[in-house]
């Protein structure tokens, strides 16, 4: 068999699982080159919101490919990032926007603004301290705040060491706040956290009160607080950020995937006026060092305010909180099927575990089984070892998540 020369993320191609082909998407819905119809359950991983191709966005993006398709962003500027940037700030609680295009960029922005707000104001502070079970991204520094396994081990000599603060699993939340206060007593740099659900580290859920007593002990001991919504933004908990659940404001937020809806790359990392200010001089030695080339491509921007027209002037609060009752309904259907355990919901996400002994976390066997099995009945349904979660985008009819929950029931 003639090997294709496309090497895909996370996937061991020697164990020569199919790749389906897709041709095109509408809506929660992907159609393959053999005819097939799929229902994309976790949003081509969590970066599609609305829907796929919605016709507002690609609009957008068609019009601005033909007027402005790229310009350096090092010293120049361009309507469609000026105009995206007013509404960005117009609509979340912090002030300047630094462009990137990934989440794991926006994460590397946001630790390399914290590392200079302390190093411009002369303070030695270069610890971080992250949240157990955490992820945050692939590049260097991404996966250096995240957790310790599988996804970086080949890549130890070249992470740095960070200070980790146990997960408040239910019961155990007191434990992970005495852990943070006793941290920030040492001056670490800041502290980096998924707010309210963690992604890769297993879809896993801890209340907003959490949250609130995080941020409060941070902002006593001068500690900056970094929010990674680039997974929980854009409605995926319930409300447009996750931090407003607890009325939490970061010293500096990420957000991507969900910005211009799915359907094109782009980030931006928000950050405080005293962030920002610590490096506005006259010295060019206190210039925040960081760009890539297709900083605020004005394609991107242009979808990204698309996203944003959209959540103005279509109910897409009402298509959340309907989605957000439908997959809570679920939850309590699944908690009683055998073999399932920890059945959790939050806003628009479910998950779940499949109860397999002492076969458990990524590698489990279990879970290119349950890939199999869900791929087998036309649902894009991504296991992480024995934990399935659904996420799909706000456009999924109540037909289609029947057919995505009555699969999960029937997983095992």
């Amino acid at each position: 068999m003639t090997r294709s020369p496309v090497w895909h993320p996370f996937t061991q191609h020697g164990l020569e699982e199919p790749v389906p082909l897709v041709d095109r998407a509408e809506g929660a819905i992907l159609w393959t080159r053999d005819g097939r119809r799929v229902i994309d359950a976790i949003s081509s991983w969590w970066v599609t919101t609305h829907g796929h191709c919605h016709p507002r966005i690609v609009a957008a993006i068609a019009e601005q490919a033909g007027r402005l398709d790229q310009l350096i962003f090092a010293g120049w500027t361009h309507e469609p990032a000026e105009r995206l940037a007013a509404e960005l700030t117009a609509l979340l609680p912090l002030p300047y926007v630094f462009f990137s295009d990934s989440g794991s960029t926006a994460v590397e922005v946001a630790l390399k603004m914290a590392l200079g707000f302390w190093a411009n104001r002369g303070e030695p502070r270069h610890r971080i301290l992250v949240l157990e079970h955490s992820y945050h991204g692939d590049t260097i520094g991404a996966m250096s705040v995240g957790a310790r396994g599988v996804f970086n081990r080949a890549y130890a000599p070249l992470l740095f060491d960070v200070g980790t603060i146990p997960f408040p699993a239910e019961g155990g939340e007191q434990r992970t706040l005495d852990a943070l206060e006793a941290a920030c007593r040492n001056a670490p740099a800041a502290f980096l956290v998924e707010p309210l659900l963690l992604g890769a580290g297993g879809m896993l859920m801890y209340p907003p009160w959490v949250l609130a007593e995080m941020r409060a002990i941070c902002e006593a001991h001068g500690v900056l607080f970094l929010a990674d919504e680039v997974m929980t933004g854009w409605g995926r908990t319930g409300t447009l950020l996750a931090c407003e659940q607890a009325a939490v404001v970061p010293d500096v937020l990420c957000l991507a995937k969900g910005l211009t809806g799915g359907a094109i790359p782009l980030a931006v990392t928000l950050a405080s006026e005293a962030i920002y200010d610590a490096h506005y001089a006259q010295d060019r030695a206190k210039t925040f060092y960081h760009s890539s080339s297709y900083t605020a491509n004005p394609i991107a921007c242009a979808a990204a305010r698309a996203n944003l027209a959209i959540w103005r002037d279509e109910p897409v609060a009402e298509r959340i909180a309907a989605l957000g009752a439908a997959q809570a309904a679920a939850r309590e259907r699944l908690a009683g099927v055998p073999g399932i355990a920890g059945v959790r919901q939050m806003g628009t996400v479910l998950a779940l575990d499949y109860e397999a002994g002492s076969d458990r976390g990524y590698l489990s066997t279990l879970g290119p089984r349950l890939m199999a099995f869900f791929r087998e009945g036309d649902l894009l349904l991504r296991p992480l070892g024995n934990t399935v979660y659904a996420m799909p985008p706000y456009a999924i009819t109540t037909d289609d998540l029947g057919r995505v929950h009555a699969a999960m029931a029937a997983a095992l």
